[in-house]
């Protein structure tokens, strides 16, 4: 599939702003003792985040007016959910900002904000998860891995916030559920990729044509100039450079970060939590490009050959 720059932003931004903001809420859920001047900033942070994310979904879209439309098909489409619950989710975070900016202890706003977050993961997922004709995507692992990436780009960024504003009683359990995270979230990844590079594709040349013959290659794509369905349903890159991106990603996103949580958690070093922050983030971009190219379209059976 051709990846939409405008949705790689939006699932990366807000899936980290999910994550930092369950990270806070667990944090004082918990009692944990959180200055107020850092709650507060932590949120703007978050709620910048979303806004951004919420920018970039319309990216994509042919006729941004009409975006409210998405949420009509609620019943049976994924997309309409989510189109539902990151308003609410971000004007959850909104509100919690408020109170506690005014002096309000309102507990169950946190306890909100942990359940619209894990629901808009679950309906950002599976609006990919639900597509049974894309093998890539339509497995369980999926929803898994929006979720664990998710918990351990909020946690990394919790923990830089934490380290830079000397919050040490939270960074003392974010930095080691960070690593935690970051390995279950490479480990889960890793095993999407095993399963998928085993897939045998349902479809088939034959099937795609109608051409029964038992030796059948195609030489062109039927046309003499590009079309809609040879732009927008591959992404143009050969094999080599995915590949490139495959290893850049599992790198950046999981391993390097790990290895600097790792130094930052036994050394107590505040600039090693930054270095995984600024590590992670063009792993995770990558990561996530990664996800939409690797899907392959049926489709692409009949168009396989654009030249």
């Amino acid at each position: 599939m051709k990846p939409a720059f405008s949705v790689v932003i939006f699932t990366t931004v807000a899936g980290a702003a999910q994550g930092l903001v369950v990270t806070l809420a667990l944090a004082v859920l918990a009692g944990m003792p959180l200055s107020a001047g850092f709650l507060s900033g932590a949120l703007i942070v978050a709620e910048v985040m979303l806004l951004i994310g919420l920018g970039a979904s319309f990216g994509h879209l042919g006729r941004p007016e009409r975006a409210w439309r998405a949420a009509m098909m609620w019943r049976t489409s994924w997309l309409s959910r989510e189109v539902i619950v990151l308003p609410a989710f971000i004007a959850t975070v909104a509100l919690w900002w408020w109170t506690s900016r005014q002096g309000y202890a309102v507990p169950w706003l946190p306890m909100i904000a942990v359940l619209l977050a894990a629901l808009l993961w679950y309906c950002t997922a599976m609006i990919y998860a639900c597509l049974r004709f894309i093998q890539e995507w339509a497995q369980p692992l999926t929803p898994v891995n929006f979720t664990l990436i998710g918990l351990s780009s909020g946690l990394v960024l919790a923990s830089a916030l934490a380290a830079m504003s000397g919050e040490q009683a939270l960074l003392a359990v974010t930095g080691p559920s960070a690593l935690v995270m970051t390995l279950a979230a490479g480990a889960t990844r890793l095993l999407s990729l095993r399963r998928n590079a085993a897939l045998v594709p349902r479809s088939t040349l034959q099937t795609a044509t109608g051409i029964r013959a038992p030796k059948l290659v195609q030489k062109s794509m039927g046309m003499s100039a590009g079309a809609f369905n040879t732009r927008e349903f591959f992404h143009g890159v050969g094999r080599s450079a995915l590949k490139q991106v495959k290893w850049g990603f599992l790198l950046f996103a999981f391993v390097l970060p790990a290895v600097l949580l790792m130094w930052a958690v036994a050394a107590q070093s505040n600039i090693a939590f930054a270095l995984a922050l600024v590590a992670q983030v063009p792993g995770l971009v990558a990561e996530r490009w990664f996800f939409f190219a690797q899907a392959r379209h049926p489709q692409n059976l009949y168009y396989q050959v654009v030249s």
